[in-house]
């Protein structure tokens, strides 16, 4: 079975705590709410994509607990294909996540996302193969990320890598065989170790990637919009103006929505505006999966929230 999309890498139980503030060391402090949601940057794009209409398929490591059967179960009655999806040894991935305000902070326990190791994708070469795209993001191994980018190569797959969590041991090799480098100005700066704080100096970090050979650098800027460079093009795609209410996921829902629009046929401007379009939506509401909405229910929202892709800007 072909599919449009194949997402490898994590799957996370969201624990999200609502704060008036953060605990001293050694403090307890009350807290007004707990929730507890399907999350994970793997798992998140796939489930955008699937949300928007993609075939999308799944290559994971679930835990041996009941997190873990909550998952597998979540995956299934999204429509996302769980051949590549297995239950691990150790308990479910976790993110605590602590909200204040509009601000949050995450803290990553792998648990069975660890056991997604280079050798596990080896059992799942024909998901890659028969895809028109793979994502990868970097809460799993960098070593599985570059065995993945290495099967993708040898397929002729493109690969976009989402390089978030940003780490400082990446090899720029590996990047280069990626079709799409796609981090946020933060994770441009560390890789690149060069000033994002204004548009011209992500252009120049951006440029600098594209330099060394990378193909196309698609940057996230939040509220600026999203910065697509390569060889012989630049283009500053604005965001759209909503209040936001929870940023949790709203990248890897633009990242889900992009390769949703790109391997349906657009191009890659096209697809990045629709992807914003996308992403400001789930700004609007609480939670990762949660405010990624469907095919079906996108165009109303948009329109409550004043959301027009000009259509005088598509290709």
């Amino acid at each position: 079975m072909t599919h449009d999309i194949t997402v490898i890498g994590s799957n996370m139980m969201e624990l999200t705590t609502d704060i008036d503030r953060m605990p001293k060391l050694g403090e307890t402090v009350s807290a007004p709410s707990f929730h507890m949601a399907f999350g994970g940057k793997g798992a998140n794009q796939a489930y955008a994509a699937a949300q928007l209409g993609s075939s999308v398929a799944m290559i994971s490591k679930v835990g041996s607990d009941s997190l873990g059967q909550a998952y597998l179960e979540h995956f299934q009655q999204s429509g996302i294909d769980i051949t590549g999806v297995s239950v691990g040894n150790q308990s479910n991935g976790v993110a605590p996540c602590f909200i204040q305000g509009n601000m949050n902070s995450i803290i990553v326990v792998q648990g069975a996302n660890s056991e997604l190791t280079p050798d596990v994708l080896d059992q799942y070469t024909d998901l890659i193969k028969s895809s028109k795209m793979v994502i990868l993001q970097q809460e799993i191994s960098l070593a599985t990320d570059y065995r993945a980018i290495d099967l993708a190569e040898q397929f002729h797959v493109p690969v976009m890598l989402n390089p978030a969590p940003a780490n400082d041991n990446v090899d720029l090799e590996h990047i280069t065989k990626c079709e799409f480098y796609s981090p946020n100005e933060t994770e441009l700066g560390r890789l690149t170790h060069l000033p994002v704080e204004s548009i011209d100096q992500i252009k120049d970090a951006a440029h600098s990637l594209v330099d060394q050979g990378v193909k196309n650098v698609i940057v996230t800027i939040g509220s600026r919009g999203a910065l697509w460079v390569c060889a012989d093009h630049e283009e500053l795609i604005p965001s759209y103006k909503v209040n936001a209410v929870d940023s949790i996921g709203a990248g890897d829902s633009f990242v889900g929505a992009f390769a949703h629009y790109y391997t349906n046929g657009e191009d890659i401007p096209t697809a990045l505006r629709h992807a914003n379009a996308y992403a400001a939506v789930t700004v609007t509401m609480s939670g990762s999966q949660t405010s990624y909405p469907s095919a079906a229910e996108l165009p109303q929202l948009q329109e409550q929230l004043g959301i027009t892709v000009d259509p005088t800007q598509l290709a």
